[in-house]
């Protein structure tokens, strides 16, 4: 598996869609590289490491509540 994940992939593993990911990056609520711009829409990936602190925040708040 790779430490960069892109947009897609992490939509993937949260259950959301892809524009909910770039809207998250964009509002600075999930930690992103940022790849040179080639296409229409701008290019993100994300590091492993920094989905699975998300995911563990999440999994703390909810045992937590």
């Amino acid at each position: 598996m790779s430490d960069l994940l892109t947009v897609s992939e992490v939509a993937q593993i949260l259950r959301v869609d892809d524009t909910t990911v770039r809207r998250w990056v964009k509002q600075g609520a999930l930690e992103a590289i940022i790849l040179p711009h080639v296409n229409e829409r701008q290019a993100y990936r994300i590091k492993r490491e920094t989905l699975n602190q998300l995911l563990g925040a999440q999994a703390g708040e909810l045992t937590h509540a």
